[in-house]
This record gives C-alpha cells, structure tokens and sequence, in this order.
C-alpha cells in the first residue's frame, strides 16, 4: 500500500508530534515487533526526556495535531479494550475547544442553510458562547405562537468536512497495515474502528441526524419525570444549523454550585445512574457521552442532557445479554453467565464453558467480598471483557460503547455521592427490565410472535406446493413431448421442491414450539 505526498506528510506530522509529546516513550522496544523497535527508539529521540504517562502525553499531542484527532481521542476514550483503561481515562480529559470563527460567518452560513435572512429567522442573534472542532452555540430569541423564546443555535464551522475526509482517509490506511500485519489489530477490528469513527463524524456534521436523536431521545423519556431533553426547533434546523430549546439550569461540572442551590446532591447521583441503565435496557437508545459537561439539573430538580451526537444503541440481543450477566453475577449463577456468552456467540464454541465459567468465578467473588459502596459495575464490565478477550470474544462495540458509558455515568454519580450503593441503585432497574422481558409475560410474548410468523408462513404454504406442483406437471408436459432437460434446469427443480419441503418443515417445527413454550 503506497502513500501519496499529502497523506506521508500528514502521517508524519502526526508521527512527529506524538513522538515530540512523549507518547512512545514508555513502549518497551523488546516486546514490539523487529520491524517496529528500530522507529520507536529513534522517536524517542524527540522526547526530550519526557516520561509523565502515556495518557497525557496522548491528550497533550492529539489536541496539536487537530480536530480530526481530538475526535478519535474522544471516541478511543470509549475504547478501553484497544488503548486500555489507564489511557480511555486520561483521554477522558481532552477537550474540544477552539477559538470561534465570528458572528457573520455564523450568519452567513445560517442565512445559506435555511434560505432567509437572520432577521427574519430570528428576534436577535448574539455572539458565540461556546466554540469546539465542529460547530459554535449561539444564544438566540425567536418568535413562536406563545411568544419569544430563547434558543440555542448550534452552527457548523466551515471547512471542517474536508478536514475530517482527509484524516479519516489517512486513519483508514494505518487501519489496514495493521490488520494486514497484526493479529492482534484484525482482532480488535481496527478498519472497523475507524469505520465507526466516521459514522460518528457524519453523524456530528450532519445536524439533521443530531436532531433526529434528540427527537428519538425526548419521546423515550417523555414519561420519565426525572429527566428532561430540549425539544428541536425543526423549522430552524438543516444540515449545517441545529436550533434546540435553550437550557436553563446548573452544570453538573460545578457540583458546589448544584449544592449551594440546595438541590439533592444524593438524589442526583442515584437518577444519573439509574436514568442510564434505564434508557439502555429499556430503550435500546442511550447517551453515550454523559459527562458532566452535559448534564444540567434544572429548577424542577429533572436532569437534562444536551449534546446528542454520540448515542449508543443496543438491540434486544445485547440487552438480554447484559441483563443475564448482572443478573448472574449478583446471585454468582457463573454457569449461566458463561452459557450466556456461549448462546449469543460471543465466545467460540471450542472453548470450554467449565473453564470460562471459572475464569468469571474469578471476577464475580471479590465483589462480594466487599463493602457494597465499593462495588462498581463499570468495573466488573471492565474486568468482563479483558477475561472474555482470553476467551476469543471479538471486540462487541456496542456493547464497550455501554461499558465505557457506564464508567462515565457511575464516576459522575459517585462525585455526588461517594457511598452511592451501585448494586441497590440498578436493582430496580435491572430487576424491572428482567421479570419483564425475561420472565413469563418474555415467553409469552416470544411465542405469540412465533404464532404470527408461524400464521405468515401457513398463508404462504398453499401457493408453495401449487408451484411446486405446477413445476412438477410441467416437466411430465415436457418429457411426453420428448423435450430433454440440462441438468441446470432439473437442478433448479429440485431446488423447488426441496424449498417446498423445508417450508413444510419449518412450519411443523414453528407449531412443536409454540405448543412446547404453552405447555410449559
């Protein structure tokens, strides 16, 4: 794979500024590949010494090279199974800030978007509040039917798509030498990384899909009490602009100003976490960058979330999944955790379901051997999935976006509340989520849409025998005639019917099942 003059030079700035910032300094040369040892010595020559952690050498330097990279720092920092723990914490801490492209380039691109002027768009338009590698927030007012409102007016900054389309071309190519050269790259689907990083990108470019979130997001938790999402001004809204509800409320970042207002300190760390748990085992949709920098609490004490370009999703799969393990693991059940693993495919059927069994044994006794303010389920996730890569399990990102989210959501709750019990909080909520969809209303349900599919398939069994039928007569018509047929066209025929017959078979299995799951 050769690389052209624009993507060597970018590469090697970016090569240059890690190496100057420290970043490999603290690889042992012996343990990496022969090829590799060599260029990490000589760009440890541009260290200068500096040895204060890969962590923060990695944030100091991805905030140098650019946008592009800030964004993969952010989103490795939901990736602890390929940077590990100790790095996705310290690039928790990278921020997304730039200076502000101005007032009238913001006008300008807003008048363009939307197709009028800001005037008539909007009762007043002031400076930028806040600027970041993709957009700049706006305080606006504009006029509705129950009068003048005040919006937050999110505006993409210009150029910024063909930044990202030159990095991520350039990400894409150290993805596939990895994965040509590394097992263990192939093993953590790097491409597939980077594959995911852009959709993250569109999805942060493109204002309408942020809108639709948001939207998806507020109708989930309409009947939540406790949590509230702004509303989408639509009409103001389009690729390049996003109008949203303005928030008035405290930023969880400044805890001592949340308690100064006397808001339940205790109670908002258990509603963080629960509200989490909630949306990901309810929903299948969750807040995937739940910091503390957007999350507010307003004047009626209801969290309120903002900023929706990184959401997770989860289907029923994935949340059967997860409630099984916590399930198991609360009542040490590690047989059935490890069945779990096995049943979802997750974990090859030539490993050993005794000695996977074991292996969580050994992640699920300490935690009952502690005080139960100790006990972190961000961290048995953690430990979950460094015992299943062992075990083979190809890297489930969905499932280590939720993990490093629940990392976030439980340090943000345990900041209010220290002694938060982790367990008594999620119980509910894990407890809900499994008599309901584990329990007998789950068979129930399961077999009732077994019923349907079963209906669907005997509406469409008649028609399959009559063309089988029809095939059949056909080919007696055309023998008698003394017509000779390929073996092309008697294969096909055979297929015909071999289709009818599984059709039949799979009907009788479908009623044996539903008759076995009503007997039950």
């Amino acid at each position: 794979m050769i690389l052209g003059v624009g993507h060597f030079y970018r590469l090697a700035r970016a090569g240059y500024i890690m190496a100057r910032e420290g970043v490999f300094a603290l690889l042992d040369p012996a343990l990496l590949p022969p090829a590799a040892a060599p260029l990490v010595r000589f760009a440890n020559l541009f260290a200068g010494g500096k040895r204060d952690g890969a962590g923060r050498a990695l944030v100091r330097a991805l905030a140098q090279i650019g946008p592009s990279y800030v964004k993969l720092g952010q989103f490795l920092a939901t990736r602890p199974d390929i940077v590990g723990g100790e790095i996705a914490d310290a690039l928790t801490a990278l921020q997304d800030r730039m200076e502000p492209f101005g007032r009238d380039k913001a006008v300008a691109i807003v008048e363009k978007a939307l197709g009028r002027s800001i005037d008539e768009l909007f009762v007043s338009f002031g400076e930028p509040v806040a600027a970041a590698s993709v957009a700049q927030v706006h305080v606006a007012q504009a006029q509705y039917k129950e009068g003048v409102r005040k919006v937050a007016v999110k505006v993409l900054r210009p150029g910024i798509e063909g930044r990202f389309a030159l990095d991520l071309r350039d990400m894409y190519r150290v993805a596939r030498l990895a994965e040509r050269y590394s097992s263990e790259a192939r093993r953590l689907r790097m491409i597939e990384v980077v594959d995911t990083l852009a959709r993250t990108v569109r999805l942060e470019t493109d204002f309408r899909l942020e809108a639709a979130a948001a939207s998806e997001f507020a109708d989930n938790v309409a009947g939540d009490p406790e949590i509230h999402v702004p509303s989408v001004d639509w009409s103001r809204t389009d690729r390049e602009v996003l109008t949203l509800e303005w928030v008035d409320g405290v930023p969880l970042s400044d805890i001592e100003r949340v308690a100064a207002e006397g808001y339940d300190l205790k109670a908002i760390g258990r509603n963080v976490l629960q509200s989490f748990l909630r949306h990901a085992m309810r929903d299948g949709f969750f807040h995937a960058d739940m910091h503390q920098g957007n999350l507010f609490v307003d004047k009626r004490g209801r969290l309120v979330a903002i900023d929706f370009g990184i959401m997770g999703r989860l289907g029923l799969k994935e949340r059967r999944f997860l409630a099984e393990i916590l399930y198991g693991f609360i009542i040490r059940d590690y047989k059935r955790v490890a069945e779990v693993h096995f049943e979802a495919g997750y974990v090859p059927a030539s490993h050993s379901i005794e000695e996977f069994s074991q292996a969580l044994r050994a992640i699920g006794e300490p935690m009952h051997t502690i005080n139960a303010a100790d006990i972190s389920m961000a961290r048995l996730l953690t430990l979950l999935f460094e015992v299943t890569a062992l075990f083979d399990m190809r890297t489930r990102t969905e499932l280590v976006l939720l993990q490093k989210t629940m990392v976030v959501a439980e340090g943000v709750a345990r900041a209010y509340d220290p002694k938060l019990d982790i367990w008594k909080t999620c119980d509910p909520v894990v407890r809900s989520w499994i008599e309901e969809n584990l329990g007998v209303k789950a068979k129930i349900e399961d077999a009732s849409r077994s019923l349907s599919e079963l209906a669907k398939l005997a509406t469409r069994l008649p028609q399959t025998l009559q063309d089988a039928e029809t095939a059949i007569q056909r080919v007696s018509e055309m023998s008698e005639r003394g017509v000779d047929l390929s073996p092309r066209s008697i294969e096909a025929l055979g297929e015909t019917r071999r289709r009818s017959d599984r059709t039949l078979l799979i009907g009788l299995v479908l009623v044996l099942f539903a008759a076995w799951i009503f007997g039950r």
